[in-house]
């Protein structure tokens, strides 16, 4: 970094002289518990589930910080030890922590780049924060790419702008972003906030092309690298989510969250999902989807209808340009919209709609299934296309 990044100026001061409430199992977790006012004859479950819950002491309160999920975390991510990782129930904490703690209500602002993932304005919104847009580049070589001259003049001429949050690899537009533009986010004069990078879909890059800026922390501590078990782990349903950065941002989120936010069952699973079984499996599950994506991508441009792949295909999804019928090539979000209505209601075969977000006219985003699932697709997508 070329400048001395100061905390404490950006962070909200109720938040950094907050006294965070000291729970129970901050200070003793065995030996006989008589201090939570939890239930000492255990958990209230069908028996089928009593074993489980006996095993996991579900009548106790959980870990406040899982130190046991973060330090497999650590070897997998490469940063420098626990300190550097919070956990949350979801990436949604995550982002509504942040900007809690950076963003006074009613003056400052975070900065999106979209076409983005639109959680990121609904918090900003909750929390009654302003939302700065600055697109991504929408065209030519560098298409769905940071804008970072617009972004820089944007933070430049507004100093209230307190969060950045840049996805990587995007959603909608599934592009993993340049990291040199990441750096000279982080490097530059003209923004002295936190950039949040957003790596939900990291695992789904190609290992040729890049991989995650995690380990930056250790260098930046104006960073904050946004993680999930949702996607290439395939544990949606926990709810685990985790932020990497410095110790000092950890600090500030950890005292500002709620006291047992993760609960026993999630960071058990996730345990599971961590170890050196779980990890090849999951690496295992990723290739797998990488090649489908691949099929999908030279797949789906064969049907009459659909003009092109857009994005960086990097992630577990690919985004599609439906066009008008007459011909002409102009991406059709009215068709677009009633493709995706037909074949969710009368197909049962939903993808997403995103033909009214910016540089996605037309777009309609396809995960990607199994290879089952994917032939059902292009099956479905023809013949809907064809009568509509």
């Amino acid at each position: 970094m070329t400048y001395r990044f100061d905390l404490q100026a950006i962070t909200r001061p109720n938040i950094w002289a907050l006294k965070p409430y000291r729970c129970a199992r901050d200070d003793f977790s065995s030996g006989i518990l008589l201090d939570a006012n939890e239930n000492s004859l255990g958990s209230s479950v069908n028996p089928a589930f009593a074993a489980v819950a006996e095993e996991q002491s579900l009548n106790r309160y959980p870990d406040p910080l899982h130190g046991t999920v973060k330090e497999r975390l650590v070897k997998l991510r490469q940063v420098p030890d626990p300190d550097h990782i919070f956990l949350g129930v979801g990436s949604d904490e995550v982002i509504d922590i942040l900007v809690r703690i950076f963003c006074i209500p009613g003056r400052d602002k975070i900065l999106i780049t979209p076409p983005t993932y639109g959680m990121y304005s609904v918090t900003a919104q909750v929390n009654d924060v302003q939302v700065v847009k600055v697109p991504l580049e929408l065209t030519g070589p560098r298409q769905f790419q940071l804008n970072t001259a617009a972004i820089l003049a944007a933070t430049r001429a507004d100093p209230t702008i307190k969060l950045v949050f840049a996805c990587s690899p995007g959603n909608p537009t599934g592009t993993w972003l340049d990291t040199r533009d990441i750096e000279q986010l982080l490097d530059s004069e003209a923004y002295r906030g936190i950039v949040v990078v957003d790596e939900a879909y990291i695992d789904f890059v190609e290992q040729t092309k890049g991989g995650s800026v995690a380990s930056w922390v250790a260098r930046y501590p104006n960073l904050v690298v946004m993680q999930t078990m949702s996607k290439s782990f395939g544990l949606a349903g926990i709810r685990l989510g985790m932020a990497f950065a410095d110790r000092a941002i950890i600090a500030l989120m950890n005292k500002t969250k709620a006291p047992y936010n993760v609960s026993t069952l999630a960071a058990t699973v996730a345990l599971a999902a961590l170890d050196d079984a779980g990890l090849r499996k999951m690496s295992q599950d990723a290739a797998i989807l990488r090649d489908q994506r691949r099929m999908l991508t030279e797949a789906l441009p064969r049907i009459s209808g659909i003009s092109e792949i857009i994005g960086g295909n990097d992630a577990n999804f690919v985004l599609c340009r439906v066009v008008a019928k007459d011909g002409s090539g102009r991406p059709d979000s009215d068709r677009a919209q009633r493709v995706y209505e037909r074949m969710a209601q009368e197909c049962g075969l939903v993808v997403r709609f995103r033909g009214t977000e910016v540089g996605c006219e037309g777009c309609l985003r396809i995960t990607v299934g199994n290879a089952q699932e994917n032939q059902e697709l292009l099956k479905q997508l023809e013949l809907n296309l064809n009568l509509l």
